[in-house]
């Protein structure tokens, strides 16, 4: 039920800003034990009703005043400037709200798949998690396969069923999706009670009684149900009841029920928080965030039902050598051990970073050890190093208030902790641990960027690490080919968050097309002759040689041959055209890109006594292979990828279809179940350039490819002509 006595913040975070703020409110009062701490994700598609939910749940807590609006950026959970311009939530917000005594810090994750890294770990840093399905709009494939995720982690469930007070609302068919979607075990613990079209309370089917809130009443009215309403109910409230016995541990009850026996509602609600807290029972509540309905429903079954941080299992934890070591549980006393699950840059606090606990407990001033391993492909180079607290919160979505320690189990904010990223591990100075990093998807859509000027590089560079150190998901890539700044986001969405943040730091850039790696090569034998010679007053320049290129096969690389007799050309200098060739290859011979898999044979030349150096030499050679080039024929080659694409049944043929478009070689498909297929493809680079956004509109959202570099080919002709670089 929700708690009279929570403590109201007296200030909240400036809106339309990414600043986070210390609060003026008094210090909160942390819990002591982590049986005290109930943490709980708040999961699904855009548009559910997730952030308005907590915003309700924060007013009806008495934590403040009242809810305030997405349209206007007044929300708790999203203060960032592209939050509140993009109307949705980008980042994983921490809501902490009170209940019968019980710190329930709610995480608000996003639910468009570009922020898939906040989801991600929002997921990391909880025990439970809260599918929230909007009885208007229902349920999208993605939101299906996450709960998929959670079923094979063993997660415990709970669905609310938002928006109830929508013109377009209808619980069954809400309720009806959820059973297709999520199996048989999804049930209601109540049904809506509606006055006219108005839905005004609860129904509860194990208690017998209705909570009522008419014409949007302060609290609600508690009552025994009518005959109407119990005869009503009376279909649902058998299916929930044998769905509880069903997981119960009590193997006689389904007979005692069977044989008539009516099974007293302690029992089944003890059976049930149980059987919620494995994972294997899933209730389902119904909510509105505007009128408050369920909203004390839904806090009951959280605190009661969903397992402390003492129940949750670690993930994997080493030593600083990858050794394996048992890890610690869940003990305010024990080694101390968390993880930073969200980290951003205020420019007055500096880095803040978000930290849960999972053993000991945190202290301002306490010595910690923070390191970072595992992420390098994801551009952060493996880190340690020692740090002191120096100041302890706990955060209240933007908003910062200052707690003397934070125990096991519960989510603090941790200021100026060195260089912690997100993904790093927080232990003990004299008992440095890490955490396995968790599973993030591959960033596959590439955006190029450049600095508007040179004086704005330096800028770009360091502004561009703290935009990194606080986003797994982002992938930072200085292309060594083409030269390019290349940032990999999970979609637009996400890069327009990126660049967003990127110039809130004052960082003057833009985007630019970006540049597929093309690589170069000759077609057939050709001849070149290089010389180069100078004479412009004392020692000149005097260097001449004779060379042949070959096509080499696929992937063989680089080969120089010496074939010259009689030493026309010395041996040093010998080496100088090689390496004249080798440079002259990087830069290209045609459309400017890498030159590879050829054979150079060195047939003759001439030396100069005097005039010929190492510099001369080089330049011939160089010379001899542009000639060459000018003389045969050259191809390019492009990045051909191995492509693995997985979508539902329904998208197959529009997909197939598509790829064909794309110069795709279809590989194989294979039936994955669950109305899945996956399609293998080996597609060119350039067409994958926007693949992330085609194959999302392609599939209504639910498609998801995986790649990997496989080759170089070559470039057909029509898709040669328009292959160029700057």
């Amino acid at each position: 039920m929700p708690a009279k006595d929570a403590k109201v913040p007296a200030k909240a975070a400036a809106r339309g800003t990414s600043e986070l703020r210390r609060a003026d409110a008094s210090d909160a009062l942390p819990p002591e034990h982590p049986d005290q701490v109930r943490n709980v994700a708040l999961v699904g598609h855009s548009g559910s009703g997730k952030t308005m939910l907590a915003e309700a749940l924060l007013a009806a807590t008495g934590a403040i005043a009242r809810k305030g609006s997405i349209a206007e950026g007044t929300t708790v959970g999203d203060s960032e400037p592209a939050a509140v311009h993009q109307q949705r939530s980008v980042a994983l917000s921490v809501i902490p709200v009170l209940a019968g005594g019980v710190k329930v810090n709610v995480l608000d994750t996003p639910g468009y798949p570009d922020f898939v890294g906040e989801l991600r770990a929002g997921l990391r840093a909880a025990d439970a998690a809260l599918f929230v399905v909007s009885a208007a709009d229902g349920i999208d494939a993605a939101t299906t396969a996450l709960w998929e995720e959670c079923r094979y982690v063993g997660m415990p469930r709970a669905v609310v069923i938002s928006r109830m007070d929508h013109p377009r609302a209808d619980f069954d068919a809400a309720l009806a999706e959820c059973r297709r979607a999520f199996g048989d075990t999804v049930l209601p613990l109540y049904l809506p009670v509606t006055q006219g079209t108005e839905v005004t309370g609860l129904l509860g089917l194990l208690t017998g009684t209705v909570s009522d809130r008419p014409g949007g009443a302060a609290g609600p009215a508690v009552r025994n149900t009518d005959d109407v309403e119990r005869v009503a109910s009376e279909a649902a409230r058998g299916a929930l009841i044998e769905g509880i016995i069903a997981e119960s541990e009590d193997e006689s009850l389904m007979d005692r029920y069977l044989d008539g026996e009516d099974i007293p509602a302690g029992v089944l609600a003890s059976d049930l928080e149980t059987a919620v807290a494995r994972g294997s029972f899933h209730p389902v509540i119904a909510t509105s965030a505007e009128t408050g309905v369920g909203l004390a429903e839904l806090l009951d079954v959280v605190t009661r039902a969903f397992p402390p941080p003492t129940r949750h299992a670690l993930p994997k934890v080493t030593d600083l050598e990858g050794n394996p070591v048992e890890a610690p549980g869940c003990d305010p006393a024990g080694p101390l051990l968390g993880e930073v699950v969200r980290t951003t840059t205020d420019p007055f606090l500096g880095r803040v970073c978000l930290v849960r606990l999972f053993s000991g407990t945190l202290r301002e001033d306490s010595a910690v050890h923070v390191a970072g391993h595992g992420l390098e492909d994801r551009g952060h180079p493996d880190h340690d190093s020692d740090e002191r607290v120096a100041h302890l919160y706990s955060p209240l979505g933007a908003s910062l208030r200052p707690v003397p320690y934070s125990v096991a189990g519960d989510i603090c904010a941790i200021t100026k902790l060195g260089p912690a990223e997100t993904g790093d591990t927080v232990s003990a100075k004299d008992m440095p641990l890490l955490i396995q990093p968790w599973e993030m998807p591959d960033p596959l859509l590439p955006v190029a960027v450049e600095a508007a000027s040179h004086g704005d590089e330096d800028v770009l560079a360091r502004s561009l690490a703290k935009v990194a150190a606080g986003d797994p998901a982002l992938r930072v890539e200085r292309n060594s080919e083409t030269h390019q700044l290349v940032l990999w986001c999970t979609g637009e969405a996400h890069a327009d968050v990126v660049l967003g943040r990127l110039r809130e730091q004052g960082v003057n850039l833009q985007s630019v097309d970006v540049v597929t790696p093309l690589r170069e090569t000759f077609a057939g034998p050709a001849a070149g002759h290089g010389r180069h010679v100078k004479q412009s007053g004392g020692h000149g320049q005097y260097a001449v040689c004779d060379i042949e290129v070959e096509p080499l096969e696929r992937g063989a690389g680089f080969e120089f041959v010496d074939k010259t007799v009689g030493g026309v050309i010395p041996g040093p200098f010998i080496t100088s055209v090689e390496k004249g060739v080798r440079a002259q290859m990087q830069k290209g011979v045609s459309a400017g890109f890498p030159v590879v898999d050829i054979r150079v044979t060195l047939l003759g030349g001439k030396a100069h006594s005097v005039d010929s150096s190492d510099a001369a030499f080089q330049a011939a050679g160089a010379l001899a292979l542009r000639e060459a080039a000018a003389a045969g024929r050259i191809q390019l080659l492009e990045p051909v990828s191995a492509v693995t694409i997985r979508v539902s049944d329904d998208h197959v043929g529009a997909v197939m279809s598509d790829l064909s478009s794309r110069r795709a070689r279809l590989t194989g498909t294979t039936s994955t179940g669950r109305d899945l297929t996956e399609i293998s493809a080996e597609v060119p680079d350039q067409e994958l350039l926007r693949y992330a956004i085609e194959l999302r509109a392609l599939t209504s959202g639910s498609g998801r490819f995986s790649r990997r570099y496989l080759r170089h080919e070559p470039v057909p002709a029509a898709a040669a002509r328009t292959a160029t670089k700057d």
